[in-house]
């Protein structure tokens, strides 16, 4: 199999073949995963007592300087992860149902969208399922998983395009993670909870604080507030620990402060957003990344 790739904002229109890929994710056409677990870390609605059934596809179409998941996105992944079939994607999620998984949940999913789409239409599984994404996605493509996707857990990391275009080579990232979210809701809805509080459907819109750009945090929480319906849950992450060659970017080469994190708390508060999650300072530690093939 091979195709000419423009599934994501990239559009790099490079061919991916079985083996390679010469794209920026660097992937080739079958997915290529880096782990699958039950994974505790996520939102408690997504968490749960079980676990989350995550599974992580190496590659991204985003490269943030400071990506906590470097290992699987960032240098020559050539040699990173596996190549899986369909019907072995398939497996891994009946795996991880039958090891008690609240929910599947597919980590970095842009640049597979085609896979997933064969994969959702071909097999009915009997848990939600989450596509869990930096934001960065393009809307044609995911609107062919209209009615296949339960959740949608995008990013959305930048306001300013200045911001954007510094640490992840994205001018435009703003401009297109609003629209997609607006898609993703227009897919799916409200969330919606079981009687145990565990997501069923609906958007939850992630922001990670990064040291020394609250102005950025403040304005993507106003953009929320202003534009995004009341159904869609904020939250808010404050784990950022400075990861990989930062050597180019002093200010991002500590944790965020407590200044940092309560200005952000207030302006929350001051809004009344206050019906989603902000992670606890302590979150910010390596003891939470997971480990990749």
């Amino acid at each position: 199999m091979e195709i000419t790739c423009n599934i994501c904002p990239r559009k790099c229109n490079k061919i991916r073949n079985e083996e390679n890929g010469k794209g920026l994710c660097q992937m080739p056409y079958y997915a290529k995963i880096s782990r699958y677990s039950l994974h505790k870390w996520e939102e408690p609605c997504i968490s749960g007592t079980n676990g989350s059934g995550t599974i992580f596809f190496t590659g991204c179409n985003l490269k943030c300087v400071y990506c906590q998941n470097d290992k699987i996105t960032q240098g020559d992944l050539k040699n990173i992860g596996k190549i899986v079939s369909i019907d072995e994607l398939k497996d891994i999620c009946n795996d991880l149902i039958n090891q008690g998984a609240h929910n599947l949940n597919f980590v970095t999913p842009s640049h597979y969208i085609y896979i997933l789409e064969k994969l959702f239409t071909k097999n009915k599984f009997k848990v939600p399922i989450i596509y869990n994404s930096s934001g960065y996605d393009d809307i044609d493509n995911l609107k062919k998983l209209n009615g296949l996707v339960d959740v949608y857990l995008p990013d959305l990391k930048y306001f300013s395009s200045d911001v954007s275009t510094k640490y992840s080579h994205a001018p435009n990232y703003f401009n297109v993670a609003k629209d997609a979210i607006l898609e993703m809701y227009n897919q799916v809805g409200d969330c919606v909870f079981d009687d145990n509080k565990m997501i069923k459907k609906g958007v939850i819109v992630r922001h990670l604080i990064l040291p020394n750009n609250v102005n950025n945090t403040i304005n993507v929480l106003k953009w929320c507030k202003d534009n995004l319906p009341q159904g869609i849950m904020i939250s808010i992450m404050a784990q950022y620990i400075p990861n990989g060659n930062l050597k180019d970017f002093p200010e991002l080469q500590r944790k965020i402060n407590k200044i940092e994190y309560n200005k952000v708390l207030k302006y929350m508060l001051d809004n009344n957003m206050d019906n989603g999650y902000i992670q606890d300072m302590s979150s910010a530690s390596c003891k939470y990344i997971p480990d990749f093939y």
